[in-house]
């Protein structure tokens, strides 16, 4: 029975191949649509000096989303005077380490794809395989976590900042009613929305693969090898009391032995006795 269980906790080395597979697909979804994206947005600034008038302010922008650095030339409609501004808001640190955590994750399973293939002997060898395995996936799942909350929270700064409103809100041109302001354009974010969703499917996929990656490590075999089987368990309890009720059995009948062996002497002397006194008459 337990080489029975010990075959059936072995690792599944095919198994975990296909899931590396599907790791490094949606790695590569959640880095390129985060780190290739490239977007921007068009005003225009209607002057009542129409000489002044600019209809096509082209604000660009891309990763890794310093808009700060993207700067921009507006009317001010004030003769051919112009002003220079810039968006607001830096959203570099949690993209870069989005798309880094999604790069890491990536080589990880291209990695352990090839250990898989062409190394199963060193994967086995000592458990040490499976260990590292097991912490490095605890570790990607909580990056991915991580990551995958500060890049959500990022991008919605960029939607904030990045918004026609509230770039035109930054032009003195738009302050004065008399001078017409809109845009004409508004930034497309569904690669970047679409970057999120597969940011958190990653930590979904990674934190589901932990419990098989522990069903590879000593600890989840050891623990099986040493559970009780319950047909055994039946049988010794069952080989048991049969025990208990033959030495019972035994027991019973070699003290019965004995109480009668007293019996018959004591019964012996007194038919006996009265033998013995009817001689002499």
């Amino acid at each position: 029975m337990w080489s029975l269980s010990q075959k059936s906790f072995e690792p599944d080395l095919g198994k975990r191949e296909q899931q590396m597979s599907n790791l490094k697909l949606f790695a590569i979804f959640a880095f390129s649509t985060c780190g290739g994206y490239s977007g921007g947005l068009r005003l225009s600034v209607d002057c009542v000096n129409k000489t002044d008038s600019d209809l096509s302010i082209d604000i660009a922008f891309a990763y890794p989303f310093r808009l700060h650095q993207v700067t921009f030339e507006v009317p001010t409609c004030e003769g051919k005077e112009r002003e220079k501004l810039a968006l607001t808001g830096d959203s570099s640190s949690s993209a870069e380490f989005f798309v880094t955590v999604a790069v890491f994750a990536f080589l990880y399973s291209l990695a352990a794809t090839v250990v898989y293939i062409f190394f199963q002997n060193k994967y086995r060898e000592n458990n040490r395989g499976p260990l590292i395995d097991f912490i490095v996936t605890v570790v990607f799942s909580f990056l991915w976590l991580v990551g995958s909350s500060a890049w959500a929270k990022g991008l919605s700064d960029v939607k904030v900042a990045t918004d026609p409103k509230e770039v035109l809100l930054l032009m003195s041109a738009c302050k004065q009613p008399s001078n017409k302001c809109m845009a004409v354009h508004s930034p497309v974010m569904s690669s970047l929305n679409t970057s999120v969703v597969f940011g958190f499917l990653n930590f979904i996929l990674w934190a589901g693969n932990i419990w098989f990656v522990f069903k590879e490590t000593g600890w989840h075999s050891s623990g099986q090898r040493y559970l009780p089987d319950p047909m055994e368990k039946h049988s010794s309890s069952y080989n048991q009391g049969r025990y208990n009720q033959d030495s019972y059995g035994s027991g019973g009948g070699y003290s019965q032995q004995e109480s009668l062996g007293p019996a018959s002497d004591e019964f012996g002397q007194q038919s006996s006795g009265p033998a013995s006194f009817s001689n002499p008459i």
